[in-house]
């Protein structure tokens, strides 16, 4: 066996939920399945975009995973098939088979709330992915000329779409205008202030105040990067 040389001392992380170390860890037996699941944290959390997903395609094109599942006489495209049917099967993730010009795709989601509804939205094809269709519904890629919705955006220019965060963007959709979520979006990056809290604070201070366009409420006459600190949010944005 070579020995590991050591972590660098500039590295990157991948984030795991702490559920998985207290649930999940002491369930799994099979070091495959392990393997597995572990990439799949990893290729989801390197994915820009919204929804998140992999494809077993692109398991199968990881080469550091494939190595990893090298094991006796089996090969390791069926050491893999056998882990992701574990890891459904243990309810680590959800599967669904979409169609890529007729031949059948196999998608990975993690097991989320948000992404157990994004799955019923794709087989009601009310969801589009890139390249996919399903019962009939052919879905384009996202790179059209259309604008980015307010989760990429938020990854694009703010940082990473945290399962926290992606709620509390659905819950912002409920009380503002998408454009207003946008220029919030657009005035931290100006402001340089890339943190939700200073977003949810530009909102807060629009629908009180109003916006200097004169098309929301009263007429804000200047734009004073400090005023966002006086909302509601105020304690926790830093300058």
């Amino acid at each position: 066996m070579k020995q590991f040389s050591g972590f660098p001392a500039k590295m990157q992380f991948t984030p795991i939920p702490n559920v998985f170390f207290s649930s999940l860890l002491p369930q799994i037996s099979d070091i495959a399945e392990l393997k597995t699941t572990l990439h799949i944290f990893g290729s989801l959390y390197r994915k820009r975009g919204y929804p998140r997903f992999t494809t077993y395609r692109e398991l199968l094109s990881n080469a550091s995973l494939m190595n990893s599942l090298r094991e006796g006489t089996k090969s390791p495209d069926e050491v893999l098939r056998k882990a992701l049917a574990m890891a459904i099967k243990r309810g680590t993730i959800l599967h669904v088979v979409l169609d890529r010009d007729g031949a059948p795709e196999d998608v990975y989601f993690l097991n989320t709330e948000s992404d157990r509804q994004m799955v019923a939205k794709i087989q009601n094809g009310e969801l589009d992915l890139p390249g996919l269709k399903v019962e009939g519904h052919t879905y384009i890629d996202v790179e059209t000329e259309e604008q980015p919705n307010i989760f990429t955006l938020y990854e694009q220019n703010i940082g990473m779409l945290t399962p926290m965060i992606a709620e509390e963007l659905r819950e912002v959709e409920k009380l503002y205008p998408e454009a207003w979520i946008r220029d919030a979006i657009k005035e931290a990056v100006n402001q340089s202030k890339r943190k939700w809290s200073y977003i949810s604070a530009i909102l807060e201070r629009w629908s009180s105040e109003g916006r200097s366009d004169g098309t929301y409420r009263r007429d804000s006459k200047k734009t004073d990067p400090d005023k966002y600190i006086k909302g509601k949010y105020g304690h926790m944005v830093r300058r």
